[in-house]
């Protein structure tokens, strides 16, 4: 399986000055690629295709009109500019809001990837070399396991990152034969089918008069000036802080999930649509793909099986398989066939543990989990 590590990085002021042209540079190479592909298709109708524009990269960087430092790094952005079509595409073809590909203004370019071995390498010494750049201090704060395939230098506002795609084997946790679903939702992050429930932290309220105050100072600024500039890292830095607290929040509580449950059984939600309602707000703050991301992948690495069932009536049934009608403001679940008595979104973790249960080969759960292990 792919797994990404990521780690800081500590370069000195000549050492980010260097990244920062190299992302410029990177820029000016995406931009420009996007531009070809338009022009040609606006005069010629002639798609071009990546293996067409890569050709060209020898005899445009021996003529100095590309000043990255690895060639490499010049094919890993012109498959972003390949795969940025083929997303288009597939967005044509299902019939969603396309979003053609658009030109990327340098804030908006924030990494450049690498072929690892080629141009960027660890080294003994635990820094990090990166052609054309000297060694970067890195904070190693765990060790790689498997086989390192990219690298990519990513900026963060005034903070530098490195992330390392690694293909590793999965290291399977001691077989856990207990079972559990999880009902996620807005009054309580979580709730799970064991009656645990998992508060939410609602940290875009907490920190929403502070947000608004520096956005304001934002939007007061006069444009491409210098104090525009600084209000807006600010207002960035607060909005970084909220992520890394979201993030912080998912990887602890999906960890501590995969670590004592063998089956996990989630919804399979439509979490963009939903984002799109009245409720869009509140659905943003809790980040439920982001959550179900991490799931997923630390389940997949730790053996662990992991179900999604289809949404649809998980609030609106009983366990006992009754239909028990409810609104969105009624929070409590009484069964007139059984008389079950319980919290709705306790209730729905049960049915959806319960959806989960039988597989579509027929397998229990005990089965699937001794399967796996």
């Amino acid at each position: 399986m792919r797994l990404t590590y990521k780690y800081r990085l500590y370069p000195t002021t000549k050492q980010s000055d260097f990244l920062d042209s190299q992302l410029r540079e990177a820029c000016d190479l995406y931009n420009c690629a996007l531009e070809e592909r338009r022009s040609a298709w606006n005069v010629c109708r002639k798609p071009i295709t990546y293996y067409e524009q890569s050709y060209q990269l020898k005899a445009m960087r021996a003529e100095g009109l590309i000043g990255l430092a690895n060639f490499s790094c010049c094919q890993e952005v012109l498959r972003r500019v390949d795969n940025t079509y083929m997303a288009f595409f597939a967005r044509v073809k299902r019939g969603d809001k396309p979003g053609f590909p658009r030109f990327k203004p340098i804030r908006r370019y924030r990494s450049i990837t690498f072929t690892y071995g080629d141009g960027c390498r660890l080294l003994a010494n635990g820094r990090l070399y990166v052609q054309g750049c000297t060694q970067i201090k890195i904070k190693l704060h765990r060790p790689i396991d498997g086989n390192i395939k990219t690298v990519t230098i990513k900026r963060d506002l005034d903070q530098w990152y490195v992330c390392f795609s690694v293909i590793t084997d999965c290291q399977p946790l001691v077989q856990s034969a207990e079972a559990i679903g999880i009902d996620v939702g807005l009054e309580s992050f979580a709730v799970l089918s064991d009656g645990t429930t998992i508060e939410n932290p609602r940290y875009q309220n907490h920190s929403a008069a502070i947000l608004r105050r520096r956005r304001r100072r934002v939007a007061r600024r006069k444009k491409t000036s210098k104090r525009r500039a600084k209000a807006w890292k600010l207002a960035f830095k607060t909005q970084r802080y909220l992520g890394n607290q979201r993030a912080a929040l998912h990887h602890n509580l999906s960890r501590w999930l995969v670590d004592r449950y063998g089956f996990i059984a989630i919804e399979n939600l439509n979490v963009s649509g939903l984002s799109r309602g009245i409720l869009a707000g509140p659905v943003k703050d809790v980040a439920w793909s982001s959550f179900f991301q991490k799931l997923s992948y630390k389940a997949e690495s730790a053996g662990r099986v992991l179900v999604k069932v289809e949404p649809q009536g998980t609030s609106q049934k009983c366990v006992c398989g009754a239909s028990v009608p409810k609104t969105l403001a009624d929070r409590w679940h009484n069964c007139p066939v059984c008389g079950l008595s319980a919290g709705r979104d306790h209730v729905s973790a049960q049915v959806i543990l319960q959806r989960a249960r039988i597989e579509p080969s027929g397998a229990n759960v005990e089965e699937v989990i001794s399967s796996v292990s």
